[in-house]
């Protein structure tokens, strides 16, 4: 029984070797999307886990600060430092950006400010240093192209790559470049100029605030217009033996300010925010399999009726109807593994290729080789049904 699949397979292995690299190439796009899908939840995790933080301290009424916009004042880090169970906290800024390298090019990342020591900053750099200065130094996600030494322009200043970081990505993949709390609070916050001189003009306008009698006012309230003392949020490190939850609940209810676990920010980012780009993603694959499943029925419904006589010949000599039924059920078999393969090897080779970060994990494999040896199972049918209804007088007809 398998030599006669065997030797039919042996009688025409060019067509059936060039139809597996078709399906082949259907199936590494199959376990490339399904990559994809895997790789926008690792870098959710990765940023989560980047922020070596237990608490994410955010605006009030709001889900921020990667899935929505959170705008809270930096001296709010002083209070959460006083709070039961907080080891260590942090104010950090995000916003993204298209970066300007030396060369002119513009990359787009995500601009992170941190305080040095503290919980944002990158916890290991591949080459390079950390930031000492408190203004114009960069660390950079080596994604982002830069190298130590270059000069990167984000908004109106010039900064220096100092150190390079690697898998440091926002939840988009987008990599990061970390620059000092205060500049970037300049970088997100601050207007440009024009708009700047016309806010002093609107504001000297404004009897309120230009009074002869109250001689600086004028000059306090546009000083307060150009500089920013807001942060997007603030990162917190619980102390040993302390939970992630009894340390939130004070700060929910004296701070008024919301408070995530590490459990309630991941449900955020993978569940919410990839939501809409997984069902997507899901949909696509469903598509593939359909198609997959219509090729290898046509490809193994064409190969058995090339061979209507052949089968006749077998019934009439006495071949019982599972011995044929087998052999068609193991031609398709023999094309999905191949298919399999095919697509495997491929997947492999052009996942890095990807501008976003591919994740080829090995039970995808596993499940892609049993749906793809069910879908040709189920496939063969078509061809077997036709097959068993050869009438054996063909033989001699």
């Amino acid at each position: 029984m398998i030599s006669l699949a065997g030797r039919d397979i042996a009688h025409s292995w060019s067509k059936f070797a060039l139809t597996g690299m078709g399906l082949g190439l259907l199936i590494g796009v199959t376990l490339t999307m399904a990559g994809v899908y895997r790789g926008m939840v690792d870098d959710a995790r990765a940023l989560l886990n980047n922020s070596r933080a237990d608490l994410w301290v955010v605006q009030k009424d709001t889900q921020g600060p990667y899935a929505e916009s959170s705008s809270i004042r930096d001296d709010a880090v002083r209070s959460v430092r006083g709070m039961p169970g907080v080891a260590l906290a942090s104010n950090v800024t995000y916003f993204t950006m298209q970066v300007q390298g030396a060369d002119g090019g513009d990359t787009r990342a995500m601009v992170v400010g941190v305080e040095n020591g503290l919980p944002g900053e990158p916890g290991y750099l591949i080459a390079g240093r950390h930031m000492t200065r408190s203004h114009y130094e960069a660390v950079a996600d080596v994604k982002t192209g830069f190298s130590v030494g270059e000069r990167v322009h984000i908004r109106r200043h010039t900064y220096t790559v100092v150190g390079l970081t690697q898998r440091m990505v926002s939840s988009g993949g987008d990599p990061m470049i970390f620059i000092s709390l205060k500049d970037a609070q300049e970088a997100q916050f601050l207007k440009d100029n024009d708009a700047i001189h016309n806010d002093r003009n609107r504001t000297a306008a404004n009897p309120a605030f230009n009074r002869p009698a109250v001689p600086g006012l004028l000059e306090a309230v546009q000083s307060l217009q150009t500089s920013s003392h807001n942060v997007n949020a603030v990162l917190v490190q619980v102390a040993p033996g302390f939970d992630a939850e009894q340390v939130a609940q004070p700060i929910r209810r004296w701070k008024h300010l919301q408070v995530f676990t590490r459990e309630g920010m991941e449900d955020i980012l993978v569940a919410k925010l990839i939501a809409t780009s997984a069902k997507q993603i899901g949909m696509f694959l469903v598509i593939l399999a359909i198609v997959s499943a219509a090729i290898v029925a046509f490809i193994i419904y064409t190969m058995t009726m090339g061979k209507i006589r052949e089968i006749a010949v077998l019934k009439l000599i006495g071949t019982r109807n599972l011995t044929i039924a087998s052999m068609i059920l193991q031609q398709a078999m023999g094309l999905g593994l191949i298919g399999f393969a095919v697509g495997k090897v491929a997947a492999t080779f052009w996942a890095p290729v990807f501008p976003k970060f591919v994740l080829l994990l090995t039970q995808d494999a596993i499940t892609g080789l049993v749906v793809t040896l069910l879908i040709c199972a189920l496939a063969s049918t078509l061809a077997i049904r036709a097959a068993l209804r050869v009438d054996p007088a063909q033989a001699i007809g």
